[in-house]
């Protein structure tokens, strides 16, 4: 069975020829009975296991003895010394217990060779120095099904968890950062916690096993270790500093204790959430020409400055103000000699005075919009415009309606005009940033803020 499973599964197989004692994944086995690889215990239960009566162990696969749920790297070693099996990818099992115990089952009904990879070590020896481990992975399509029926199994457990956590109104938590007391759902102090100290953990919909998570956080900030950096300060006042300048309110991402109360690490059978969103990014490259090739994109509409007609072409939007309003922009551009910002100051004075219905023509107010569009229709005060010093403003560089499409349109050639006019234009210097108390002394928005004060 697949020796590229074989090759990575044990490590470091081979013999020492001067006489020290070959590895297993780490785990010594040569004269194993005769070393002490960790401290003992004396039995205290019948049947020699060292585990309290009643508390989750799992049974070694072939034979009696016993370890705790919390524990089962003893498991694993306990069966690659006495036994010779190895499991891979035991990181990859959702539920280990269940996984244990279906496989002691089986290895009583059938031989182990039936499946598992035999690996024999020390080849070059004599064979009676030869030894054969066993290696137990998914390349079994029986070992397959398992463990990705025992993924479901917990997606299920975690998703039934989860809606449990949601509708519970009993929740009782206390903020980590400002001890303030919180009953009911788990989102509100979820969400107290993000607001008031900007500290996120991530949508309450996507976390499982709120409260131990919250413990989990608790304690770390009991022991003085910052939650992102996860560095032990003297004091909670210079932890808290730290965590505050430092903008460290937030987890360690790389830190995989937290993963288990993550509802995405759940969705698939050996991937973490980052995994997961890789695969969701490498999809979308991979597919970007396929996915824009059928892209339709819909012109944004720009809207006429005295009604709310609407054209998808500012062509249209230039035909339309000229019938029906006898306002004919290009015209106006073309015999004021307007350069770009000049246009755009134009039309911001315009929408400012349509806005607060008043006729830039005579400059009477009315009391809607429908009023004023009468008004300067009747009076043909559409093209009576003021003086250019009026709305040649600097005021005016700022739009009064932050999605106005007709400003993205406007034409910035120059070709019409003459060279006379083009050499009249000012140039345009940037300010010097360099100076920057001089600056907000000189800036234009002190002049702005000026006049509407006095306006006020």
């Amino acid at each position: 069975m697949a020796a590229s499973k074989t090759q990575g599964a044990v490590v470091r197989m081979e013999e020492d020829r001067d006489g020290s004692c070959s590895t297993v994944g780490g785990v010594g086995y040569g004269d194993s009975k005769d070393c002490i690889l960790e401290p003992l215990s004396l039995p205290e239960s019948p049947g020699g296991t060292t585990t309290l009566e009643g508390s989750p162990s799992v049974p070694c696969i072939f034979c009696e003895e016993h370890f705790p749920v919390a524990e089962q790297d003893k498991l694993l070693k306990h069966m690659i010394i006495e036994h010779k099996i190895v499991i891979a990818d035991i990181k990859l099992v959702a539920d280990f217990q269940r996984y244990i115990l279906y496989w002691r089952k089986r290895f009583t009904e059938q031989p182990i060779t039936d499946f598992c990879s035999v690996i024999r070590i020390n080849s070059t020896a004599p064979f009676e120095e030869q030894e054969n481990y066993f290696l137990l992975c998914d390349v079994l399509p029986e070992d397959r099904i398992l463990r990705e029926e025992l993924q479901k199994q917990r997606l299920k457990e975690i998703l039934e968890q989860q809606q449990q956590e949601r509708n519970d109104t009993n929740f009782h938590g206390i903020c980590m950062f400002c001890n303030e007391e919180f009953l009911g759902n788990r989102s509100v102090i979820l969400n107290h916690m993000a607001r008031e100290h900007a500290f996120n953990i991530g949508l309450p919909d996507n976390i499982v096993n709120c409260s131990e998570f919250l413990c989990t956080l608790q304690k770390k900030l009991d022991n003085l270790q910052c939650l992102y950096c996860e560095k032990t300060f003297r004091d909670k006042n210079t932890l808290k500093d730290h965590m505050r300048k430092k903008q460290h309110r937030k987890i360690n991402p790389k830190n995989r204790e937290y993963d288990r109360f993550y509802v995405i690490n759940y969705l698939e059978l050996g991937k973490s959430w980052e995994e997961v969103q890789l695969e969701d990014d490498r999809e979308l490259l991979d597919h970007q020409e396929d996915d824009w090739s059928d892209w339709e994109e819909h012109p944004a509409s720009a809207v006429c400055l005295f009604c709310e007609k609407q054209a998808e072409t500012i062509e249209k939007l230039y035909v339309h103000m000229e019938d029906a309003h006898e306002f004919d922009l290009l015209k106006i551009k073309s015999e004021l000699g307007l350069n770009f910002y000049q246009q755009v100051k134009l039309v911001n004075f315009i929408r400012r005075q349509v806005h607060q219905c008043r006729c830039y023509g005579c400059h009477v107010k009315f009391k809607s919009k429908a009023d004023l569009r009468t008004h300067m229709e009747e009076t043909k005060h559409t093209s009576l415009l003021p003086d250019r010093k009026t709305w040649d403003q600097l005021e005016y560089y700022f739009p009064t309606y932050e999605n106005d499409t007709l400003l993205c349109t406007l034409s910035d050639s120059e070709s019409d005009l003459t060279a006379q006019e083009q050499n009249e234009n000012v140039p345009i210097i940037s300010e010097d940033t360099s100076k920057l108390y001089a600056l907000k002394q000189s800036s234009i928005l002190n002049q702005l803020l000026l006049q509407e004060c006095l306006k006020n």
